[in-house]
């Protein structure tokens, strides 16, 4: 029997024993046993950063630190499971994986430093320990369910410590090879999500929130069509509803337009998600623990058309510009690649960038926005005769499939924005097929949401 699903739950399901019993419930109705990744419990991935900060300076802080995992993943323990037998053997695998944390911390405390390996080590844990309790609390109620870690299944990563790259080839060679027989289907996994295995067996993490990222390779590994993310949030949406009071979910979209609206603000979904469901052309949807009789978001291939075109719109207040100036700078063979190597060795991702004949301007975080300033002036040379940064922007995103070849589309969202009493400081369009960009003051970033939001979904109803 070959599985049909994955399902992922992340932390804001698992934040309590309630959480835990309606994500075993929702396993229990499938027909056929699902495999299930997870995230770590809500909270305990910052608990377990802290923890380290405090063991890097100070050893006291240790027992502190493994006393309060201790008592919340033990107390969880008792609400779920009434059974001894099972009770007993979970509280022993948390306990044995608090023994391995705190040696962990007590080598850091030792030499006053932790490696990004070790970081990541250390952050694996709550994925380590949520696997254990919902693994604990399907077999209480009569499933063959089974944790297992990555390093179990053999889930193969690249030796970046904290944004790692997982191997599938490598991963599914090892699950052939597994003598678990994961591939069987026969039984429930619930593995870690969050982290793989490097070389030399270390740990590597997919980055914070990464564990959609780790469901989504375990989905392609094992040749499963469906990929389902339980979340705590009705799916995507076409506004932030905590912003935009008429907001309404969205049935269905692209892989191109979920990417969009996950690389520019939209929470939902981790943005590298998406990367290998769309190569194997699979599907994922995105559900609500505590209303699973809605449809949510379903993300493939071919989307979904609506009359308006706009799926939703999202904005980044976290945006800085810097401005390459000198005459021809535009037209320079090779200075895009200058600048785009010097921010690259330097750590400094690039969001965008838009060209003139004079200016360069190249969008980055605004967290970067020193660093890079610092970067690019000491490249100042030739045709460059200086580098500005802007900070207190916003990009602001119209996405949808179409937007690039529908007749005044474009023409619509921007009067829609002039009548929301909004200026536009600069435009990026055409670079994507779904998407169009803009950049307006931090302040104006949710009036000219609002106004297209207004625009395109509020009128059109009526």
């Amino acid at each position: 029997m070959r599985f049909q699903k994955v399902m992922k739950f992340g932390g804001g399901c698992l934040r309590d024993a309630d959480g835990f019993k309606r994500a075993a419930e929702i396993i229990r109705k499938e027909p056929i046993p699902p495999v299930v990744v997870v995230s770590a419990v809500s909270g305990v991935t910052d608990a377990l950063e802290s923890g380290l900060t405090r063991a890097v300076k100070n050893e006291a802080g240790i027992t502190r630190t493994i006393r309060a995992l201790r008592m919340q993943h033990e107390n969880l323990a008792v609400h779920l499971l009434p059974s001894r037998e099972i009770r007993t053997h979970v509280l022993e695998q948390i306990d044995l994986r608090l023994n391995r944390l705190e040696r962990l911390l007590q080598g850091a405390a030792l030499t006053g430093e932790a490696s990004p390996f070790t970081r990541a080590h250390v952050l694996s844990y709550g994925e380590r320990w949520a696997a254990v309790l919902l693994a604990g609390l399907l077999k209480e109620k009569g499933a063959d369910a089974r944790a297992l870690e990555s390093e179990h299944i053999g889930l193969a990563a690249d030796d970046s410590p904290d944004a790692a790259t997982a191997d599938i080839p490598a991963f599914r060679r090892a699950v052939k090879k597994n003598a678990l027989g994961l591939e069987s289907g026969r039984f429930i996994p619930v593995i870690t999500g969050f982290y793989g295995v490097a070389s030399k067996r270390r740990i590597a993490s997919f980055g914070r929130n990464g564990s959609d990222y780790s469901a989504a390779v375990i989905a392609v590994a094992l040749h499963v069509p469906l990929l389902e993310i339980w979340k705590d949030v009705d799916g995507f949406m076409t506004a932030d509803p905590k912003r935009v009071p008429g907001a309404k979910p969205i049935a269905r979209l692209s892989f191109s337009e979920a990417a969009e609206l996950s690389y520019f603000g939209a929470k939902v979904l981790h943005p590298r998600t998406l990367e290998p469901v769309a190569r194997q052309n699979g599907t994922i949807q995105i559900r609500h623990l505590f209303r699973p009789d809605r449809p949510g978001t379903e993300i493939s291939a071919k989307g979904g058309t609506t009359e308006t075109v706009l799926k939703s719109v999202t904005h980044n207040n976290r945006i800085a510009v810097l401005r390459v100036c000198g005459a021809g700078v535009g037209c320079k063979p090779g200075i895009i690649g200058i600048i785009g190597r010097s921010l690259a060795d330097r750590g400094v991702n690039i969001i965008s960038v838009i060209t003139a004949q004079t200016m360069i301007n190249v969008l980055v975080a605004e967290t970067d926005a020193r660093l890079a300033l610092k970067t690019l002036r000491a490249v100042r040379g030739g045709v460059i005769t200086r580098v500005e940064s802007e900070t207190g922007l916003s990009l602001v995103a119209a996405v949808g499939e179409g937007l690039s070849s529908r007749k005044g589309l474009a023409a619509r969202v921007f009067t829609a924005v002039a009548e929301g009493g909004v200026n536009v400081e600069m435009i990026s369009s055409g670079a994507s097929g779904v998407a169009t960009y803009f950049l307006v003051r931090k302040e104006d970033a949710l009036p000219a949401v609002r106004a297209l939001h207004a625009e395109f979904f509020e009128r059109a109803a009526k």
